[in-house]
């Protein structure tokens, strides 16, 4: 028994809060409070864990998601890359919020370049709920980190039965369990309590050398709608942001007003991404706006919150052109 458990894969588990550490709040009958329980106890709540793997666990913050910063992620990224470095760790799991889920994943699959797994996993309900299923989510999230066949995926979000890849997935509904989605592309694979499968092979990723200072440069998203002005984007160049990515309508469209602002950016030197508030689809170079011709940069297949940590990392490690930043945005492509 003693040989048995020694040959189980060992998974640090990095803990930072959300709804899956919540408890229950009387203010309404869905009411809770996110980070009020530890690391440690959500893992005394999860039965078999000990089965799948010897697990370590570490409070790296208790917070809301919607409270998530950069700093987390940078101690998030320096803990892994460790834990990685020394030996400490075959796989990581990380407890977390689902409002800035997909932000933290992308960030981490972005900067960190290991072929050992690192997965994602949170909630939808507290851990107080009838019905929680931060359980599930958890001992689902260990099955696929302890799975050898998941070495090389990058960072994965493992939500309700299903595993998404950092580079496609997106909270799509504010309450459902089933929340999680990768728009354009599906699911990369699926896990239950017997089994894990992947669908298709691992897949090429974006990567962005982890900047030294800790430090990410201001970069603001900008809502487009109906009757825009340049108002935002003025007060953007204005209180010193370095890049500006719009939530574009449609194929990442502005109006005149806003795309004169835009031009007056590029022009303060300013790096501006073309992305889309539409949820789906991709934003294609010069369509019905000239890229070349503007100095912008296209996103791809990034969402606005995506597109704004890529900028952000491409910025303060030098690459500053909107020709090198365009081309970085193509390799995930």
């Amino acid at each position: 028994m003693v040989e048995a458990k020694a040959s189980l894969p060992r998974v640090l588990v990095l803990a930072t809060g959300g709804t899956i550490s919540g408890k229950a709040d009387t203010r309404s009958a869905i009411g809770y409070n996110a980070g009020a329980v530890t690391g440690e106890q959500l893992i005394a709540g999860v039965p078999g864990l000990e089965k799948l793997a010897r697990l370590k666990v570490e409070q790296i913050s208790n917070i809301p998601s919607q409270n998530m910063n950069s700093q987390v992620w940078f101690r998030l990224a320096e803990r892994i890359r460790a834990a990685f470095e020394k030996n400490e760790a075959d796989a990581v799991v990380i407890t977390h919020g689902t409002d800035t889920m997909e932000e933290t994943a992308f960030f981490l699959d972005t900067v960190i370049g290991n072929s050992k797994p690192i997965i994602l996993t949170g909630a939808m309900r507290p851990s107080t709920a009838i019905s929680a299923d931060g359980p599930a989510n958890m001992y689902e999230a260990v099955k696929v980190a302890a799975t050898p066949q998941t070495r090389g995926r990058g960072v994965l979000v493992v939500m309700d039965d299903a595993i998404h890849a950092a580079h496609w997935v997106s909270k799509t509904h504010t309450t459902a369990l089933e929340t999680f989605r990768s728009r354009d592309a599906g699911p990369v694979g699926s896990v239950d309590p017997a089994s894990v499968r992947f669908f298709a092979p691992a897949r090429a990723r974006i990567h962005v050398d982890l900047p030294q200072n800790h430090q990410l440069p201001r970069v603001e998203v900008i809502y487009a709608h109906a009757d825009m002005d340049a108002a935002q984007i003025d007060e953007a160049v204005k209180t010193g942001a370095r890049g500006i990515v719009v939530a574009g309508m449609g194929d990442g469209n502005v109006s005149e007003a806003a795309l004169a602002g835009l031009d007056r950016a590029v022009k303060a030197g300013i790096v501006v991404v073309r992305s889309s508030r539409v949820g789906d689809g991709y934003v294609n170079r010069n369509v019905e706006v000239d890229d070349d011709r503007h100095g912008l940069v296209a996103s791809l297949d990034l969402n606005p919150q995506k597109a704004r940590i890529l900028l952000q990392l491409l910025l303060a490690t030098d690459t500053t052109t909107p020709a090198d930043i365009q081309k970085a945005f193509g390799e995930g492509y």
